[in-house]
């Protein structure tokens, strides 16, 4: 186990270091730089802009400011935020936390929903129950994701009024609520993003799911465990599921890009302060030091995700083992 996941380390440290390259270099291909709309600014002398250039280092090659920007990265510090007026890890820092919270309840709305309706469809393969749920699995599937937040904040926000549409508190009273006022003010913010984006996930997770139900009930080992006389609940968490999580614990890795990507057009759709609405704005803000640290450290997050789901795997599956 531990040279399995040393290997797997030092394949993520490779990764790492191929988004942050490609970041900086199709960055540095766009047309200007940070400095760009202050350069044309009448209000600034441009005296100003090229003695900023000069303290940035963006007047050097591109291959001096790509050998100090890894350096950089080396030592953890992400550069500085022209936008922000700090550092750029001062800015993801702050983010962070927004964007942490928002993809693990969006986890906990793409397993927790899709292994429970696909679990349901599996038991009950070819029932009315079974075509009415997969009929909306893949109508879900088969929805963008940035369309249908803006679906649930008509028709939850706007239109019934039951859940706040923007930000991640109310501003104006959060402050004063008891703390576990500012809970539910927060949980109440957190539910329509972590739908949104946990979904499109779950209708996934459900098909996968089924399928993997299928298979496993029609097994050996489960018609001995009825012919035992175990009761059916028994049979199926304790056999079946168990058994039938494995090839969806491979939509656990995969799942971290896809909900960092879906991160951005939902944190933008609902004015949720996180990283991917952060990156958005800086973007806009040619604020180049913000989005190669928020690509990094992103990356960084995906391959802790499809370690831990590697490792997962290796655990629950014991073939895996004997084949290593």
């Amino acid at each position: 186990m531990h040279r399995f996941v040393a290997a797997r380390l030092l394949q993520a440290v490779a990764i790492v270091f191929l988004v942050g390259t490609l970041t900086f270099l199709l960055l540095q291909l766009a047309p200007g730089d940070p400095l760009s709309s202050t350069s044309s600014s009448l209000l600034v002398p441009r005296t100003v802009v090229e003695q900023q250039r000069r303290a940035f280092g963006l007047d050097r090659p591109i291959l001096e400011q790509y050998v100090r920007y890894l350096g950089n990265l080396a030592r953890g510090d992400f550069g500085y935020s022209y936008r922000e007026h700090r550092p750029a890890w001062h800015a993801i820092r702050d983010r962070l936390p927004n964007t942490l919270l928002l993809a693990a309840a969006a986890l906990v709305v793409t397993f927790g929903l899709g292994i429970g309706l696909g679990v349901a469809q599996g038991l009950r393969a070819g029932s009315r129950v079974d075509d009415v749920l997969s009929l909306v699995s893949l109508t879900v599937y088969s929805t963008p994701v940035f369309w249908l937040g803006i679906v649930l904040l008509l028709l939850f926000g706007e239109t019934l009024r039951w859940l706040p549409v923007s930000g991640a508190t109310d501003p104006v009273v959060y402050d004063q609520l008891s703390l576990l006022a500012q809970a539910w003010d927060r949980i109440r913010h957190l539910t329509l993003p972590a739908v949104t984006l946990g979904a499109i996930g779950a209708a996934a997770t459900a098909r996968f799911q089924r399928a993997a139900m299928l298979d496993v009930i029609r097994q050996d080992f489960i018609r001995t465990a009825r012919a035992k006389g175990l009761a059916e609940r028994t049979v199926v968490l304790r056999h079946a599921l168990r058994n039938a999580l494995l090839p969806v614990i491979t939509l656990f890795g995969l799942a971290f890009p896809l909900l960092l990507g879906g991160t951005v057009l939902v944190e933008t759709v609902f004015a949720w302060p996180g990283m991917g609405k952060l990156t958005v704005d800086a973007i806009h803000g040619r604020d180049y030091f913000v989005v190669t640290g928020a690509a990094v450290l992103a990356a960084v997050m995906v391959v802790l995700g499809n370690l831990l789901a590697d490792i997962l795997y290796r655990v629950l599956d014991p073939r895996t083992r004997e084949a290593a």
